[in-house]
């Protein structure tokens, strides 16, 4: 997938029609997860060069749709053109293609713990995004299941950026919680529809996704199931790619940032681009990424 080109006209109307002065409930206005996004239906997913995007480049942002997300979701509705606009101002990437994941929490027994977009280059970006269902669920079990977007993204994705040029794409997972040590063979074939021999420790399923993806997960601080002691958990996981976001509103700015930072610019610069608090968010959260090396910007796990 990831035909045709984002155009801010096609935005502007789209967002006039379905985003602007919208409640989060609206906006997401699906009652049920709907079958073309059911991880069950989709075989695989592709990110493959054409014509028009000769180099592409996949990018996948995951979304945590449990109960206390409502400004997270609010705010990534809101601000898609932003995102997508930067990217193509600020060319940090070639050719970016845009997939979204729905992330709920599968042992609390939410019915869609995992949802997924196509890859795309246009307008359909923003009008699947609008049609993912905002399930509100999660089990105050201390996590939610960010990890089935690593396993989706690693066993379930053929992207011609890595398989034919070696160039990894790039997986951002969002939220205020925690993950969990494992994913489990019953919520895979659950979710999936896949058998697996035994249990993923999330480790090893974030080795596999490493592999042709560069992964990053940003914490919520105004999250309302946000602990400084999930924080500490996933940079013990991630590192410096464990993002702290202490501003749901500029979460497009720091995807651009991470970006560009992740193809070699360096953090000050990156930071001096933005005006005002933007630029004061993003260095917090782009504080830890200078050990990324500025030949290759790729930290290896």
């Amino acid at each position: 997938m990831g035909y045709g080109g984002w155009k801010p006209e096609d935005w502007a109307r789209y967002s006039a029609k379905k985003v602007a002065g919208q409640s989060t409930s609206t906006i997401y206005a699906s009652r049920v997860m709907t079958s073309e996004f059911d991880p069950k239906q989709v075989a695989f997913r592709e990110s493959r060069d054409s014509s028009e995007h000769p180099n592409s480049t996949p990018i996948i942002i995951g979304l945590d749709v449990t109960g206390s997300m409502s400004l997270l979701l609010q705010v990534v509705a809101e601000k898609l053109g932003v995102l997508v606009q930067e990217i193509l101002d600020r060319n940090p990437v070639t050719d970016p293609q845009i997939m979204f994941n729905a992330i709920g929490d599968a042992p609390a027994g939410d019915s869609a713990p995992f949802q997924v977009t196509q890859f795309e280059s246009d307008i359909r970006i923003a009008e699947q995004l609008t049609k993912l269902y905002f399930e509100k669920g999660g089990g105050g079990n201390g996590f939610e299941s960010y990890p089935l977007a690593w396993y989706f993204a690693a066993r379930h994705t053929k992207i011609d950026s890595f398989d034919k040029q070696g160039r990894k794409g790039f997986l951002f997972t969002m939220g205020d919680d925690g993950y969990p040590e494992q994913l489990t063979q019953r919520e895979i074939q659950r979710v999936f529809g896949d058998v697996v021999e035994a249990d993923i420790p999330v480790a090893e399923m974030l080795a596999e996704v490493n592999r042709k993806y560069e992964v990053f997960h940003l914490c919520m601080a105004q999250g309302g199931s946000h602990r400084d002691s999930d924080l500490e958990k996933w940079r013990e996981l991630l590192g410096e790619r464990a993002i702290r976001v202490s501003d749901y509103q500029r979460i497009p700015e720091i995807i651009v940032s991470i970006l560009e930072a992740m193809r070699g610019r360096s953090i000050d610069s990156v930071v001096n681009s933005w005006d005002g608090t933007t630029a004061l968010v993003v260095k917090e959260a782009l504080k830890g990424l200078t050990g990324i090396t500025k030949s290759k910007g790729l930290i290896e796990f």
